[in-house]
């Protein structure tokens, strides 16, 4: 238990996060104390709000959209800053200024995450701004002088330790993902226990892998887009190696997708045989957690014996299953087995790449992609000034947003103002912290920062009443305010606890009215918490169920894509990985985001979760779906197979005229009348090739030839495994456009009433 809290704490030390926070930290403190020293104290304070205002925006990716980022928070924060403070003296100014800036600033979010996080310095320094007292043009001019100095000091300090450890942004991703694909492996392993809720079991697959996605988007472009700029040279393969393993990893263990109603069937009576494979899994995903700790501490790589030892368990397992039930009854079983062997097979070889990589190991065996294939992975960011201008309508919910923070902020600034609070900027800190475009966010993020508050003020009060020493309290002060950053976007309650302590100690060096300080920090975070809830549920109100539509639209289109790559996979075998590659990222990112979506719409309040359970099932269908042709490409890709039949093109485009249908009745166009191909026929034509095969592997068992040759064992797993997933796919893609037509129904009705 010891060693499990030092190496918890090893861990944290050498994260990323905890830099983050070093470096704000020493770049806040390192003017202080050096302005003290030159008795020029009055000019750092303003150095150190540069910092802390352009910090957010130092987040992973890219060294030179890391800095392009920066640059552009500190032009923002100056900007707000000058104008806040010449508007101050003029009421009426000062009122119309926070609502043109509160409203410009926010929407910059429109430009995805690192725009997010650039518009909320700007909020930040309009907040500051507000509390800031300058008396003439020129201490305002200096001031806004020096919080620029304070942002560009930053970046310089940032760098110098993006020099002493170029990779931990990179590692600690890398941690995370291999975290989060063991705990994808763990939770696979769990389905196989009847006695857990699959419900419950499919909708935390469905967050881990919209969290797997996230991490996956930004490692490409952290790793393929430094492979793209500087080539081989100057290139970590080792990091990369561990990617593309994870990446496959995640389409293997994705493809690892079972009919459960089928196997409760076929081992209804024999689930103990199943227990090798549910272990395989469990080993497989926590020896993956393991590793992610390795990687971060540098330590020797573990033994595989477990792996292997598991992995002999789960082969001996078809062999006893096969005795016991005795072919050819046990063929059905057997071949299920099979299919799902060769698939956790194929996840420890990825995991052993993972492992050589981290040893050092020379492994020529995993390609690496062309710098000009690897560019084709990235997603691009586009920053043309037209995202703003398609983003100007109530149908956005960034504009809703931008639109239902700016009356928050005017509120908060008038309910200062009318109340005579002290502190009132406070208010709008707290609701520019809190607020999301989604109330469950806001709703999840309100309860942790009054908690948080509330046990820092605790935590404050009894230090304070203990004892009374200043070099205590400025220890303290530092200390919080390291920690604070360095949970703020890992936990945010224990950050806001920190970020409580921090503020109050620091008041506590400045002023002797320590208790009223804290009084009135409770006190307006409840109010600018409350405002930030209220016009989330109130005002414009973004509920997940109104913008579902495309998204699912999206999902449908992209399995529509990556269905006829795998269809032209299976009839070239020459077509290029990228080919077959780019069409699973998109499907996989565009299911992340549907997932994502669904996520937030259960965090919605109950009368706002518009029928639930059928768009449950849609966002089930399509998962499965993605499953199965995952599953399919999957067995492609990694045996040698014979030529696709008329049969299976027969098939594919059924399927294919589903989807192509739901899209169709998703965006409101006429239905798609084609000529359907004869599906029953193409069906009973598939079962007789695969009976055919079974036929003369049940004459080969009776002649005495126990053991089959690895060709026909080869061409009996393709059958069955061909034929069970194009049933499976059809079934699904009729499910699919019967919930879609449901679905689309409610939707256009729903609409209406809007």
């Amino acid at each position: 238990m010891v060693n499990d809290y030092l190496l918890a704490l090893k861990l944290f030390f050498k994260s990323s996060s905890f830099q983050r926070g070093l470096i704000l930290t020493i770049g806040a403190l390192i003017p202080l104390f050096l302005f003290s020293y030159l008795n020029i104290f009055h000019l750092a304070p303003s150095i150190a709000v540069g910092v802390l205002l352009n910090a957010p925006s130092d987040i992973p990716g890219s060294l030179k959209r890391k800095i392009i980022g920066t640059l552009c928070s500190i032009v923002i924060t100056m900007f707000a800053t000058t104008v806040i403070l010449f508007s101050k003296p003029f009421l009426l100014i000062l009122i119309t200024v926070i609502s043109l800036l509160s409203f410009c600033i926010s929407l910059i979010s429109a430009y995805g995450f690192r725009g997010s996080l650039i518009s909320f310095s700007g909020l930040l320094a309009i907040a500051l701004a507000l509390a800031i007292q300058k008396e003439t043009a020129t201490d305002i001019w200096i001031h806004v002088g020096l919080i620029g100095i304070g942002g560009l000091w930053y970046i310089l300090v940032s760098l110098c330790f993006y020099w002493i450890a170029p990779k931990t942004d990179d590692d600690q991703l890398l941690s995370d993902l291999l975290t989060l694909t063991g705990d994808y492996l763990i939770t696979r392993a769990n389905l196989f226990n009847k006695t857990i809720a699959h419900d419950e079991l499919q909708k935390d697959l469905f967050q881990l892998q919209t969290q797997i996605s996230d991490k996956q988007e930004t490692l490409r472009e952290i790793l393929l887009a430094e492979r793209k700029r500087s080539g081989r040279s100057h290139f970590d393969e080792k990091r990369v190696l561990i990617f593309i393993a994870l990446v496959d990893i995640f389409e293997l263990a994705l493809a690892n997708s079972l009919d459960y109603n089928k196997i409760n069937t076929l081992f209804k009576a024999n689930t103990d045989y199943l227990a090798p494979f549910k272990n395989l899994n469990l080993v497989m995903g926590n020896h993956l957690k393991t590793l992610s700790k390795v990687i971060i501490t540098k330590e020797k790589v573990p033994s595989k014996d477990e792996l292997l030892k598991a992995l002999a368990l789960a082969s001996d397992g078809i062999t006893k299953y096969v005795d016991a039930i005795g072919l050819p009854k046990a063929r059905e079983g057997a071949m299920m087995l099979h299919n799902l062997y060769d698939y956790q097979e194929q996840l420890l070889e990825e995991i052993r790449s993972i492992r050589r990589a981290l040893a050092n190991v020379k492994d020529n065996s995993k390609l690496l992609p062309k710098s000009k294939d690897a560019a084709q992975f990235i997603t691009q960011e586009e920053y043309s000034l037209s995202i703003l201008f398609q983003n100007l309508s109530l149908k956005s919910p960034i504009f809703r947003h931008t639109l239902r923070l700016t009356i928050a902020v005017l509120l908060a600034f008038i309910i200062g103002e009318f109340f005579n609070i002290k502190n009132a900027y406070w208010i709008i800190l707290t609701l520019i912290v809190i607020m999301r475009p989604n109330y469950g966010l806001t709703k999840e993020r309100t309860i942790n920062r009054i908690v948080g508050t509330l046990i820092g003020a605790g935590i404050a009060i009894g230090i304070i009443a203990l004892t009374q020493n200043v070099v205590v309290y400025s220890i303290l002060a530092a200390v919080s305010l390291l920690l604070a950053f360095s949970f703020i976007q890992q936990n945010y309650r224990i950050g806001a606890l920190f970020i409580t302590v921090n503020i109050i100690f620091v008041y506590a060096l400045l002023y002797p009215d320590t208790l009223s300080v804290i009084k009135f920090r409770v006190v307006d975070t409840v109010i600018g918490a409350a405002l930030a809830l209220g016009t989330t549920y109130f005002i414009w109100p973004n509920w997940e169920f109104k913008n579902l539509n495309q998204t699912i639209k999206s999902v449908i289109d992209k399995n529509t894509t990556y269905l006829l790559a795998t269809q032209n996979l299976y009839h070239t075998k020459t077509v290029t990985e990228i080919e077959y590659k780019i069409p699973r990222k998109e499907a996989f990112l565009a299911m992340s985001n549907l997932n994502a979506a669904f996520q937030r719409m259960t965090q919605d309040p109950k009368s706002k979760q518009k029928e639930l359970t059928l768009i449950y099932k849609i966002v089930t269908l399509n998962n499965t779906m993605l499953a199965a042709i995952a599953s399919m490409g999957s067995f492609i890709k990694n045996h040698k197979t014979t030529p696709p039949s008329k049969q299976f093109n027969d098939f594919i485009k059924y399927i294919q005229q589903n989807l192509e249908a739901c899209s169709a009745i998703l965006n409101e166009s006429p239905a798609y009348n084609a000529n359907k191909p004869d599906i029953v026929a193409a069906q009973t034509k598939l079962l007789h090739s695969y009976n055919t095969l079974s036929e003369a592997r049940n004459k080969e068992i009776e002649t005495g030839k126990i053991d089959i040759h690895p060709e026909t064992l080869n061409h009996l797993q393709e059958a069955h495994l061909i034929y069970n997933q194009l049933t499976w796919l059809k079934t699904l893609s009729d499910n699919l456009k019967k919930a879609t037509q449901q679905y689309a129904v409610i939707f256009y009705l729903k609409q209406n009433e809007l």
